[in-house]
């Protein structure tokens, strides 16, 4: 099913193509409603707080982290592990999204606002979770995203399990190598060290915008 497009926002999003080199953070305010959103995803900006709890910042990384398709490196470990666990798809997309904003996290910075705003595009088809499931069907890792055409914005991952979230990761990968159509993107926002040793690599804020305007023509792999 093909996903519902929400009314489109109301505010005026900055212009990644308009940022200064280096820039990361181009404007602050506006909402989380789905076509404001979506607009972002499609001008290459995501969401997030500047600090949990305050204002809402709309970044653009200059360099993005990105991971070609590929370029997943899959270490013996890792096969291993993928044999251990259970992926399933869109059935617990707010479980996973909670699991990723565990205030006792580092990273926890995802309150309830993001949760609800993210689970109304899960509803109307454009946010995605894989989850990783324990041999008891127990959800011990995941990720989520928003897809618009042949871009998928990963928004964040956990694991309660050594390699759980690195799992899903790969099936997620599985899934976009499948669809119909060279040059899809999948974003991670930034590539840091861990997920360097995944194969994420840096790409020129400029050189993304060009392959996002490039994905978006592409239809949705989920």
């Amino acid at each position: 099913m093909a996903p519902i497009e929400p009314p489109p926002t109301g505010w005026m999003l900055p212009d990644p193509w308009d940022a200064e080199p280096g820039e990361e953070i181009l404007g602050v305010g506006a909402d989380l409603q789905p076509g404001t959103l979506l607009q972002a995803y499609r001008s290459g900006l995501f969401p997030m707080n500047l600090e949990r709890g305050g204002p809402l910042g709309w970044w653009s990384p200059d360099p993005r982290g990105v991971l070609p398709l590929d370029a997943l490196r899959i270490t013996r470990s890792l096969a291993k592990s993928r044999r251990r666990f259970t992926i399933t798809v869109d059935t617990d997309f707010v479980g996973v999204m909670r699991a990723c904003g565990d205030p006792s996290r580092p990273s926890g910075w995802i309150d309830d606002e993001f949760v609800e705003a993210y689970a109304e595009l899960h509803r109307l088809g454009w946010a995605h979770s894989v989850e990783t499931r324990d041999a008891d069907g127990r959800l011990v890792g995941g990720l989520y995203g928003v897809e618009v055409g042949g871009l998928f914005a990963g928004e964040s991952m956990f694991s309660h399990e050594r390699d759980a979230s690195k799992v899903a990761l790969v099936a997620l990968v599985d899934v976009l190598a499948a669809a119909p159509g060279p040059g899809r993107l999948l974003d991670v926002q930034w590539r840091t060290e861990h997920l360097a040793s995944l194969g994420v690599v840096e790409m020129a804020r400029r050189d993304y915008l060009v392959a996002l305007e490039r994905a978006l023509t592409l239809p949705p792999a989920f």
